[in-house]
């Protein structure tokens, strides 16, 4: 039942039509389709600090069911099935009661928005990270129980390497489950204090580790080490002025103000718009009474387990991750979601140590389940932009139009050009790569570009072989009269049409590319 209202709160978004299929998610749908052409991409094109494990994965739906959009989706759905259901054995372990742990699987069936969102589409890692982080704390614990033989230990610290290992390449976020499951183990050494029993599993253990990120060293040796290891540090994203306190101080901003608020269920990651707005001051004191409550339960004993200081130990982890890494610039959403799991069992565990009163926790369960299902319905019913992964404005796409695009631009037979990272690669997706227009072109308002978001050398042979190019863009008003008085200047003619949010400037008489226009912040 608990599976089935996680797959029924998927399937009402998804058949609403409200989650856009935005530019990250076409990458992943692209190295899927390059993959079952045996391309053999080690990471999302263009970051390499997620590998191309959801790739693969999405590459086998394709080869099922076919080259869909529902598909990738249909992947990510898996995963989160498999996270909830392998959380619901994490939280048994904790409390012994299978009723908190149904609860706790029930409020990630139906979690906050942000939650929602980033289990149903792709943006190739995140998911699976999740399921991986879930793996690694139950693995943990199966390895301090009493009663396992050494040849079971053995299988199992392999097993923890292995996890580990794979969840390094699949999205370094794993590291936050990590790194404290790996603390928590120690203490598993300790008690033993036998040298030969700490050797063997230790290998093992580093074994399982080399083995699951063989990817990742491959990229490290073709690419350098210090590169891949200031991509999980966050250097893409790395464009803080100032100094590194100073930096730290916004991070702590950005939690406090965006992260709460977006953990909770209070607003979608990508606005400032307030779901649910008469429920907040009553969700607010709920959360209130329920972490006093969890203290105090926590302080008459329950401390001295140490597995729910594992839980404790992700949460401490990711807040550390999120409050000294570049990462924290951006608290958009997907970065805290790994807190659906803690949060959810805390949920759970003081849910049912509430009072023996059966209507409360009734009324409690009712309560968090209908806030945040409220909080999906009215972010779905907001459209556009939808339930979407874009925070930025500017970048929130109207993508009900793409189809009447690619239609367009195939009658006309205007199949290359330049666009921005937005348009270029849901179109080359949708259109089966028959129309290949790539990202050199600005979305910011301030004409700012980067070449990162130029993700696929190949599509720029394709694009400069041919003879002639459109161009479109979106949102952009500056730019469009930029390229206007650009073709001007070179004598050239074009037409123009505006399809939803999308312009574009076509039948050009002349070839011309974006480093022959002055567009202030556009390079090579």
């Amino acid at each position: 039942m608990i599976l089935a209202a996680a797959i029924g709160v998927k399937l009402i978004i998804l058949c609403m039509d409200v989650v856009p299929f935005n530019a990250d998610e076409a990458v992943v749908a692209l190295m899927a389709k390059h993959i079952l052409r045996g391309e053999f991409p080690l990471f999302f094109y263009g970051q390499a600090y997620m590998g191309s494990l959801d790739a693969f994965l999405v590459a086998m739906g394709f080869w099922i069911f076919g080259e869909k959009i529902w598909v990738i989706r249909f992947v990510q759905i898996g995963l989160y099935l498999v996270t909830i259901y392998v959380s619901m054995f994490i939280m048994y372990q904790i409390s012994k009661n299978w009723t908190s742990a149904y609860l706790a699987g029930l409020f990630m069936a139906i979690p906050s928005v942000n939650v929602t969102l980033y289990t149903t589409i792709s943006l190739g890692g995140y998911g699976e990270a999740l399921l991986i982080g879930c793996l690694l704390i139950l693995v943990s614990f199966k390895i301090r129980e009493k009663d396992r033989t050494l040849r079971a230990k053995t299988y199992l610290w392999l097993s923890w390497g292995l996890l580990a290992g794979v969840g390094l390449w699949a999205n370094a976020l794993t590291l936050v489950y990590t790194i404290p499951s790996f603390a928590y183990l120690l203490a598993d050494w300790w008690e033993h204090k036998e040298t030969r029993k700490i050797i063997h599993w230790g290998g093992m253990a580093l074994f399982g580790f080399l083995l699951g990120s063989v990817p990742w060293w491959i990229y490290a040796g073709q690419h350098g080490l210090s590169g891949l290891v200031g991509e999980i540090m966050g250097s893409a994203i790395d464009v803080e002025g100032g100094g590194y306190l100073q930096g730290v101080m916004v991070h702590l901003v950005n939690f406090i103000l965006f992260g709460s608020t977006v953990i909770l269920g209070l607003r979608p990651p990508w606005s400032v718009e307030w779901l649910v707005m008469p429920m907040i001051p009553f969700i607010l004191l709920l959360w209130i009474w329920i972490i006093y409550y969890f203290a105090c339960k926590w302080h008459r004993g329950m401390y001295i387990k140490p597995e729910p200081w594992l839980i404790l130990g992700t949460i401490l982890c990711l807040t550390c991750g999120f409050l000294f890494t570049p990462f924290g610039i951006d608290p958009s959403g997907r970065y805290f979601l790994p807190f659906i799991v803690p949060i959810s069992m805390i949920l759970g565990y003081t849910i049912w140590n509430v009072p023996p009163k059966l209507w409360m926790k009734i009324g409690l369960i009712v309560f968090i389940v209908g806030f945040n299902f409220c909080g999906i319905i009215q972010s779905a019913l907001n459209y556009p932009p939808g339930i979407t992964t874009q925070f930025n404005a500017i970048t929130q796409i109207d993508q009900r139009k793409i189809g009447d695009l690619a239609t367009f631009l195939h009658e006309i037979g205007e199949t290359r050009g330049f666009t921005n990272y937005w348009v270029a690669y849901p179109l080359a997706f949708i259109s089966n790569e028959q129309i290949v227009f790539t990202p050199r072109l600005p979305y910011h308002l301030d004409m700012r570009y980067t070449a990162r978001d130029n993700r696929y050398p190949p599509y720029d042979g394709m694009v400069a072989e041919s003879n002639r190019a459109a161009y479109i863009t979106t949102k952009h008003p500056e730019l469009d009269e930029r390229l206007r008085q650009a073709f001007r200047n070179q004598s050239i003619t074009w037409q123009e049409k505006k399809i939803g949010d999308f312009q574009i400037f076509y039948q050009l008489s002349a070839y011309i590319s974006p480093e022959q226009i002055n567009l202030s912040g556009v390079t090579p």
